[in-house]
């Protein structure tokens, strides 16, 4: 089977849609995305969200004044994009995938967002072909956003939290030897550490602002974030957004996002 039968199976089944506001993880990982895409987005900016899922960021930036294309692979996830888009909406929804994006000029965007594609593409020349189309289609000095699914949240949540650690390193899917995964096509998720993002990087006509962890450690702190109070909870979230960046804690989150801007005149 390949990937994007896979792809199509796992979000035919899942609400997508709700990821995000289900519980307080998924809150803080948008609100930490957000904040970072609102930093560097201007009004009237040309946006594009390669693996835009349901719209949840391409239809908040097109609020936010954004003229936005949302290109989705999921063709499941496409139609449900499509049918919130309203009249007069500057939103334009498109059927593609992260690694040919031949149908936008090269240049043409201020901002390209990978918010989704990285968690799916299953080697490396997958990876660092979507973002050399990523980069290709942004204008010099314009910024691209990827996120990863990383593997230290997995292992310590569902490896040892959930005392799956013997399976995955018998099933062969996480080596003995360094923790980490072998990921392979049919896995619907690629876990990555920040050494294979900074390793992908290499050569790249791009420069690192900014590498944070969006969830940080509240993959495993799930319940405790779900008892917070919401006094609480914005203080956590006021916490969380200080220190996202730190060295000490990026490695142990569930996602991290790369924030880069495109070199060049």
């Amino acid at each position: 089977m390949e990937t994007m039968d896979y792809l199509n199976d796992y979000y035919g089944q899942y609400d997508e849609d709700g990821r995000l506001n289900r519980n307080r993880r998924g809150e803080l990982e948008y609100l930490t995305t957000m904040g970072y895409i609102q930093a560097y987005l201007k009004p009237g900016d040309r946006v594009l969200e390669v693996g835009a899922g349901t719209g949840r960021y391409s239809l908040t930036l097109a609020e936010l004044g954004a003229e936005v294309t949302a290109v989705e692979p999921v063709a499941h996830n496409l139609e449900i994009l499509r049918g919130k888009i309203v009249p007069g909406q500057n939103v334009t929804a498109l059927k593609g995938a992260a690694e040919n994006l031949s149908m936008l000029e090269s240049g043409s965007y201020d901002m390209t967002l990978l918010l989704g594609p990285m968690y799916h593409l299953a080697t490396e020349e997958q990876r660092m072909q979507a973002m050399a189309e990523a980069i290709r289609v942004t204008k010099p000095g314009g910024v691209i956003m990827a996120a990863y699914c990383i593997a230290e949240g997995s292992i310590l949540k569902y490896g040892f939290g959930q005392h799956n650690i013997a399976q995955l390193i018998g099933s062969g899917q996480l080596s003995s030897r360094d923790f980490g995964f072998r990921n392979q096509p049919e896995d619907v998720f690629m876990m990555l550490r920040k050494a294979d993002i900074d390793r992908m990087m290499r050569g790249f006509p791009a420069q690192r602002l900014h590498y944070v962890a969006t969830d940080g450690p509240a993959y495993l702190m799930q319940d405790v974030l779900e008892h917070l109070s919401e006094e609480e909870f914005q203080l956590y979230l006021a916490y969380h957004l200080t220190v996202c960046e730190n060295a000490d804690l990026v490695g142990a989150t569930g996602h991290s996002l790369d924030v880069l801007r495109k070199l060049g005149n």
